[in-house]
């Protein structure tokens, strides 16, 4: 498409997007009393309009039901999860017996970790990608000192080459290559949260295979942003947020991913639980552990209903959307539009004010760009934040923007260009 840098044309792919009725399903919060331009999706989405009926479904439930909503009423308990998992299977390409709703990120993270990462004198050491989000590195880290390693031994990260912002698949492959009788386990994330690149996981998995090791994958600023085939790509296990691009709410329920080809492999430990033992048989209180089937098996506690609820009001609006490929299509194309805002900006400036980080490729990267200001970069965040512009901001010089296809507009998005066009002005 070839763009303009004008409001009629912003406002005319408007009104041709077929998505376009979806924004009045969310709550924006305003700025000067207008809604203000939300583009900060990549760490907290927006609250469906409808989380809070959905919350106040369950507290009836609790109070008509109490224990017995476990069993009885139109949403019993018990099985309540399983109304996610279809409509998450479909986002993040796997099957639905491959797919459990529980805890949050990290702790699923670990809990994976127990079943994936079996380290051996020989074999011990995990490969990540440097500058991983940090709960990544503390997990990981915390991992192989539990294991009786030093992490600064145990933990191999790959690193751009000097002068680059993102990672080559091939010095990722060349990596793995490198230590193949060394490795017990690749684990990166599916997108990096600073530079927003979407790495190939596919690739990433092959060669983690071919050497013997489990691939596993962070999917927080994956999930509902990108297409995955989790199953197709032969993916060992996953885990992800809710609350970023899934709307979810902050600190919302997490996910697991278990490729179906582990289900019956007696040799992966997992930490057991009570939720985790087969459903036909939870309430009998059997004294010995039987895993309930597929990736549910890897449940743990009792499912906090009030956040599944909160998941459900999201969820339920992919479904209306008709999944993630047609969003994937508004996506490309607003966050493509937001680019060419920006280089438009250091075309007219004669200078390159503002470098994206992100890679240029549609294929590899999703809704987010990073964006390096190369001149007054706290006073242009702030600036972009007092003139009704919500976006996110790293150390030392990033600003992260993340038009989300299900909420912002591409008038948004143009408004915000002005906006930034404005704040290089002051420059």
């Amino acid at each position: 498409m070839t763009y303009q840098n004008t409001l009629e044309f912003a406002t005319g792919l408007d009104e041709q997007d077929p998505l376009k009725d979806f924004q009045s399903q969310f709550l924006t919060p305003k700025h000067n009393g207008k809604d203000a331009i939300y583009l900060c999706g990549n760490s907290l989405g927006l609250q469906p309009v409808t989380a809070q009926q959905h919350i106040n479904d369950q507290s009836t439930n609790w109070k008509e039901l109490a224990i017995e909503g476990f069993f009885n009423g139109n949403d019993p308990w018990l099985g309540y999860h399983k109304k996610l998992t279809y409509t998450l299977a479909g986002i993040l390409g796997a099957k639905n017996e491959e797919i459990t709703v529980m805890n949050s990120l990290t702790v699923n993270l670990h809990l994976l970790m127990v079943s994936f990462y079996k380290p051996t004198n020989k074999r011990f050491k995990i490969l990540m990608e440097g500058g991983a989000f940090p709960s990544d590195q503390y997990a990981l880290a915390s991992q192989a000192r539990f294991h009786g390693y030093d992490p600064k031994e145990a933990i191999i990260e790959v690193f751009p080459r000097e002068g680059e912002f993102t990672l080559r698949t091939e010095d990722i492959v060349k990596t793995i290559n490198e230590h193949d009788d060394e490795l017990a386990l690749v684990l990166f994330s599916g997108i990096n949260y600073y530079t927003g690149q979407f790495f190939d996981m596919e690739a990433i998995t092959k060669a983690a295979h071919k050497v013997g090791v489990y691939a596993g994958f962070d999917l927080a600023h994956a999930a509902g942003n990108v297409i995955l085939k989790l199953h197709d790509w032969d993916v060992d296990f996953a885990t992800w947020c809710s609350y970023k691009y899934m709307n979810s709410g902050p600190g919302g329920i997490s996910g697991v991913f278990v490729n179906e080809k582990h289900f019956g492999n007696k040799e992966l430990h997992r930490f057991e639980g009570w939720w985790g033992h087969r459903e036909d048989q939870r309430f009998l209180m059997p004294p010995v552990f039987e895993a309930d089937k597929g990736a549910a098996g890897w449940q743990v506690s009792t499912s906090p209903v009030m956040l599944l609820a909160l998941h459900r009001a999201s969820l339920d609006i992919f479904e209306q959307a008709g999944g993630l490929g047609a969003l994937r299509t508004k996506s490309e194309l607003l966050t493509g539009y937001l680019e060419f805002l920006i280089n438009e900006i250091n075309k007219n400036k004669n200078e390159e004010l503002f470098t994206i980080i992100t890679p240029k490729n549609k294929q590899e990267r999703g809704c987010q760009l990073s964006v390096v200001c190369k001149q007054n970069a706290k006073a242009t965040f702030n600036f972009l934040t007092n003139n009704g512009v919500v976006a996110d901001w790293r150390e030392p010089n990033v600003i992260r923007l993340s038009p989300v296809p299900l909420y912002n507009s591409f008038k948004q998005v143009f408004e915000a260009g002005q906006i930034l066009a404005a704040s290089a002005g002051k420059s």
